[in-house]
């Protein structure tokens, strides 16, 4: 399969602003944080009776988080609603001496990407039937999906169908109309008949019945072939198509991770859309599976499934042997016991990142709506484990409500991850910041820990040349300092990034404070409202989205930012 190309943000190619100010110098260390280090977030949706996801109503202290069976102390808790970016621009006029002078913007404010929304049509495990009625369904939903502000990509399992992140309503429903059928040999027509399923079943579930039915299947094909040679071929056959299977399952879950490795760099609220028929996961493949998991946490992607099948039953097929008790029987319970698995794997990509799973309908259109929508609500918890070893193993959550006063846990419904997987190393304070700061320039949310005002100020220098200044004033009112000796110190890490029209990064400026002030100093500073931290990035004319973050260390505080700007051409 084709690898996605991932736009990297490296944030030790960031410039350095050099301060003018004698008390506040500037320095490349990365500053240490002490939040982090062990931080599990975990995402999760409520629904009431009504199916309805429920925000504002519920509080941090009425969820009950447990690792392995051990209730932990949520140390965070945010609320994420699915509402607007508030659009900040300013523009540039020039007086009598051709100085470019600037004011606000009176035109309408540019329309921003706030939204970003990736399908991803499953061609390798999806009927080719099943696969056109998904196709149609969602090309019909296209113009209730995009809305300006919405970026679209589609792919495809086999990733012989790719299209980038984009606002062409018409090139999105052209590439998923392209779509097809993945063109290897799937071994419809075989005989036996033997799927993963069934392979696994012969393998790694021992399974008695599964494996006499398999041998009757193939003396049934091969006439006259000898009892022994029949459980030799038994054998040899569940080998190579467990192999199989297992490669076009790394196939489903690959297209997931490098799809969320894509839009964790994308500036805003990301979903996914993942049609499929469903496929097969053996116990060697459910460490990955977390892996994924836990990449669309950490990316706050959200996964949102459909089964393409839509109404399906157990029906036994003919081409497995009916005539024979045994074949009939196991056939059964194998599309049975297969339609469940398969589509509990899509379940599990759902309740895993707060996602929506739709399934057993033919109701197309109605599927593709709530798909293809986010939740209005969505909460994010995040604990750090007591005791936490990096070895690698699973541990099972579990989340609850607390019964209280007006709440009832019984009228709740409550998706969210089965589990996480520990690390296998513990990450350095250094990385924890770095990683810190990169989720922050990346969400769409907006914090204000540290007062801080952002605006932004262009001018152009050639018709096709201009220059941004994204202007951060920080209210030292909110910034915690520490006294040593005579200084007030503290250290503040500012990151000021420019996102193009589709949300692909642009430029980047890190500019790091290291403030020892004299009393004088913080007093003269604090009289003028603060401190003001500019930036300035060189751009061509166009729509961008600036995203400003500012950390302060000794506070433990953060700032996030929007705003956006238009620079005519």
């Amino acid at each position: 399969m084709r690898k996605l190309t991932v736009p990297a943000l490296l944030f030790a190619t960031l410039a350095w602003g050099q301060p003018a100010a004698p008390e506040i110098g500037t320095t490349e260390t990365a500053v240490t944080f002490t939040s982090g280090v062990n931080l599990v977030p975990v995402k999760l949706v409520v629904r009431d009776k009504q199916g309805r996801a429920v925000g504002g109503d519920l509080k941090q202290s009425d969820f009950i988080l447990q690792d392995k069976g051990k209730e932990q102390t949520i140390s965070r808790y945010s609320l994420e609603r699915q509402d607007r970016i508030e659009a900040q621009v300013t523009a540039e006029r020039v007086d009598e001496a051709g100085r470019p002078v600037f004011q606000p913007r009176p035109e309408r404010p540019a329309v921003i990407p706030e939204r970003f929304l990736a399908y991803i049509f499953d061609d390798v495990h999806t009927d080719i039937s099943d696969l056109i009625r998904a196709r149609e369904a969602a090309v019909k939903q296209m113009g209730e999906v995009m809305d300006p502000s919405t970026r679209v990509a589609v792919y495809t399992t086999s990733g012989q169908t790719q299209l980038d992140f984009t606002d062409d309503q018409d090139a999105v429903a052209d590439k998923i109309r392209s779509i097809r059928r993945w063109s290897a040999d799937q071994g419809e027509n075989d005989c036996p008949p033997l799927n993963y399923y069934w392979a696994n079943l012969v393998l790694n579930g021992n399974d008695p019945e599964a494996f006499n039915a398999l041998v009757e299947n193939i003396l049934e094909c091969m006439p006259g072939t000898p009892a022994d040679a029949a459980r030799q071929m038994a054998r040899s056959m569940s080998i190579a198509k467990l192999a199989q299977g297992q490669r076009e399952s790394r196939m489903g879950l690959g297209i997931v991770q490098d799809v969320v490795g894509r839009m964790g760099a994308m500036p805003g609220s990301r979903s996914i859309v993942y049609v499929s028929s469903g496929f097969i996961l053996d116990p060697q493949l459910r460490f990955d599976e977390q892996h994924v998991f836990d990449a669309a946490i950490k990316a706050k992607v959200v996964v949102n499934t459909l089964d393409a099948r839509g109404l399906y039953s157990a029906v036994p097929s003919m081409g497995m042997g009916a005539a024979s008790p045994l074949l009939q029987r196991f056939t059964q319970r194998m599309q049975k016991d297969l339609a469940f698995a398969t589509s509990n794997v899509m379940g599990e990509f759902a309740n895993a990142t707060g996602g929506t799973f739709v399934w057993n309908s033919n109701a197309y259109d109605e599927g593709f709506r709530r798909v293809a929508g986010v939740p209005e609500f969505t909460h994010v918890l995040g604990f750090s484990p007591a005791g936490l070893k990096n070895d690698g193993s699973f541990h099972e959550l579990k989340i609850k409500l607390r019964k209280r006063a007006g709440l009832n846990p019984d009228d709740y419904e409550i998706f969210a991850r089965s589990g996480y997987t520990a690390p296998s190393a513990a990450a350095s304070a250094e990385e924890t910041v770095r990683e810190e700061i990169r989720d922050a320039v990346f969400s769409r949310e907006e914090v204000v820990e540290v007062p801080v005002e952002l605006s932004l100020q262009f001018f152009k220098s050639a018709p096709l040349e201009a220059h941004l200044t994204v202007v951060a004033k920080v209210n030292l009112d909110g910034v915690q300092f520490r006294k040593k000796e005579d200084r007030n110190t503290d250290t503040l890490t500012v990151v000021s990034v420019v996102f193009d029209r589709n949300g692909n990064f642009v430029k980047g400026v890190q500019r790091v404070l290291d403030m020892r002030l004299r009393d004088q100093t913080l007093e003269t500073l604090l009289n003028q409202g603060g401190i003001s931290v500019r930036s300035q990035l060189d751009l061509r004319p166009g729509s961008y989205l600036v995203r400003l973050v500012v950390r302060d260390a000794e506070g433990k505080a953060m700032a996030m930012r929007n705003g956006s700007v238009e620079i005519p051409f």
